[in-house]
């Protein structure tokens, strides 16, 4: 278990966490939740030993490995698979040594540590990680270089995950995961076999992959078991509890200070008001807790607008010659919230910059309102803020007429007090930039805004604050998001961006949820045609039956060996009666090992015959 005892910890002078203690049990996945700024990934940090405490002591089982993903994104020309493969240092060392070894023992003691780690399946288990987190079979063969920094950040995401640390340290891991990755962590990190601590502002992650809830506030920690939503709950309860406590004591208080101001003075009351005097000294405070400045979002409410706002006729859109979406036939009117699902890569994006007129139709029309105006917010837009800027100065480049108070007052009205204003947009965290951006986007008050991924660097109180904001907002919404919750509350419409159309999903979100978990997807044919493996598919099955072979043949090399050895009359002299149990465990581990290579091997020549039949 990792235990926290008495711990203090500083950055720069400011202390984060002061004699704090908690202890988390083995296996066990909880959620590190907390406002920006508390110390959340400082604590990660001292967890990995990055950072040193002031006080106090953690303690952990001794050899625990302890990973989190690397900030040191892969960009060289090693594959993906090859990439997370290598993350395994153990299995990358042992089959390097196999190569080499030439002691009968040694080679044994490798062969069963692989076997104990379930090396021969790891090309397996990486590519159904990386297929989880959206790469297809044939990108996991492409080189690192190939992909941007988002999808590196992936790789390193599946990685550490294919890894499989003893403590899986994980901070804001869905910041570059769609809906469809999101969705597959939540269910792997259900079924992952050691402790897990996650920082995450994703309510439904914590909710379905989380039995408990570490919560750093005021200095401090508290353990909270159950997810989210409970915690949430007992956290409410606790402050309503703390909130009558101290009521009530100010009310005793108020009490024995009126008896004491009125009898003081009165020697028959003197001893009695003195009493009262020291009860009042003695009286431990009680302090109701302080309400954190409330985060918000106010949107400027456009005019209403005849309907449809924008009408789409038999429609495609692309890329230069390359088309993307095609036969788009769409409505959109004033009052829609539409959430756009699909895998990514199916055309999420393009069709946002197709209706943001971002992208030119290629063929069909689109017609929009005369007065339509559109706000559009990006995750790389907070990106191209400009940093050395303060967030005032960039509203006073957009609406240098309306004065610094009323610029004021917007920023104000996005959570960017006077402090935020004034400071340049590099020095501002990611919440803060990520909320300057969605003031840019709704500044020309639009009928219809556009948000892709706005959640990122968002923490809780945020997020909810932007679904108050969206459900009192009188505009249209389009939404992309990895963030369940927001889609649940916001959307009421559902469309399906898949294989070049884009056309209404008539279930609801949970549904879809399902549907995307699930191994057997459902089918309009009433009989299920088997799907024939791809070539490459067939070429990675071989490869595997290649691999089991050559193993099964070594061990059957190492068993000849063995038995030349425990063949020899010397070795069973008195004086060799320890040598001789050593060899015979060698022998035994050999061939247990030896009984489940060929098991492994018998299985992927029946995979292969059953992918390769016609």
């Amino acid at each position: 278990m990792l235990k926290l005892n008495d711990i203090t910890y500083s950055v720069q002078g400011r202390t984060l966490v002061e004699n704090a203690s908690v202890t988390i049990p083995t296996g066990h996945k909880v959620g590190l939740v907390g406002r920006n700024g508390s110390g959340k990934t400082t604590l990660f940090n001292v967890i990995r030993g990055d950072m040193v405490l002031d006080t106090g002591i953690l303690d952990m089982p001794k050899g625990w490995k302890i990973s989190g993903v690397s900030q040191e994104v892969p960009g060289n020309e090693v594959s993906l698979i090859d990439t997370v493969l290598a993350a395994d240092v153990e299995r990358v060392a042992l089959l390097a040594e196999a190569e080499t070894a030439t002691d009968p023992g040694r080679i044994a003691d490798i062969q069963a540590r692989l076997t104990d780690i379930n090396a021969w399946s790891a090309e397996a288990r990486a590519a159904t990680i990386l297929r989880g987190l959206g790469f297809e079979p044939d990108e996991q063969r492409m080189p690192c270089s190939a992909f941007s920094g988002g999808w590196r950040m992936r790789v390193a995401l599946a990685a550490v995950l294919f890894s499989e640390p003893d403590l899986l340290l994980l901070d804001e891991p869905t910041n570059y995961l769609d809906l469809e990755g999101a969705l597959w962590l939540e269910a792997y990190l259900v079924r992952y076999p050691h402790t897990v601590l996650i920082v995450s502002h994703d309510r439904e992650l914590l909710n379905r992959s989380v039995g408990g809830i570490l919560h750093l506030e005021d200095k401090g920690l508290t353990y909270y078991t159950g997810p989210y939503d409970s915690f949430a709950k007992q956290r409410l309860a606790k402050r309503a509890v703390l909130a009558a406590a101290a009521k009530k004591q100010d009310a005793q208080r108020a009490h024995l200070q009126a008896f004491v101001d009125r009898f003081k003075a009165k020697a028959s009351k003197a001893k009695q008001a003195q009493s009262r005097v020291k009860m009042l000294e003695k009286m431990d405070t009680i302090r109701a807790p302080e309400d954190a400045a409330r985060t918000v979002f106010t949107f400027p409410e456009p005019e209403e607008l005849s309907p449809p706002i924008i009408a789409t006729e038999a429609a495609a859109v692309g890329y230069g010659n390359h088309i993307v979406l095609h036969d788009l036939n769409l409505r959109i009117d004033q009052d829609d919230r539409i959430a756009l699902l699909g895998r990514n890569g199916e055309g999420k994006s393009t069709l946002s910059k197709m209706l943001s007129g971002r992208l030119q139709v290629a063929r069909g029309k689109m017609v929009q309102s005369n007065k339509l105006r559109i706000g559009f917010f990006a995750q790389h837009q907070v990106e191209e803020l400009r940093v050395e800027e303060t967030p005032l100065e960039h509203l006073l480049r957009e609406r240098g007429a309306e004065g610094q108070a009323k610029l004021r007052a917007r920023l104000a009205g996005f959570g960017l007090g006077a402090d935020q204003a004034d400071t340049e947009v590099g020095r501002l965290s990611g919440g803060q930039k990520a909320r300057l951006s969605l003031l840019l986007a709704t500044l020309p008050a639009p009928h219809l805004l556009i948000l892709d991924e706005p959640t990122n660097h968002l923490d809780i109180e945020s997020r909810e604050a932007l679904v108050e904001a969206l459900t009192a907002y009188s505009g249209a919404v389009i939404l992309v998001s990895h963030d369940m919750h927001l889609l649940s509350m916001v959307a009421d419409r559902l469309w399906l961006v898949k294989d070049g159309h884009v056309k209404p999903y008539d279930d609801d979100l949970l549904a879809y949820r399902k549907l995307l978990l699930s191994a057997d997807k459902p089918t309009d044919k009433p009989k299920p045609v088997k799907k024939k493996a791809s070539r490459d598919q067939l070429l990675t099955l071989k490869s595997e039956a290649r691999k089991a072979e050559e193993r099964v043949n070594k061990l059957n090399d190492m068993r000849d060996k063995l038995s030349v050895k425990l063949a020899a009359p010397d070795l069973y002299e008195d004086a060799r009666k320890g040598e001789l149990e050593t060899w015979n465990r060698k022998y035994a581990e050999v061939m247990d090992a030896l009984e489940r290579a060929e098991t492994l091997w018998m299985a992927a020549l029946e995979k292969l015959e059953k992918e390769s039949a016609p």
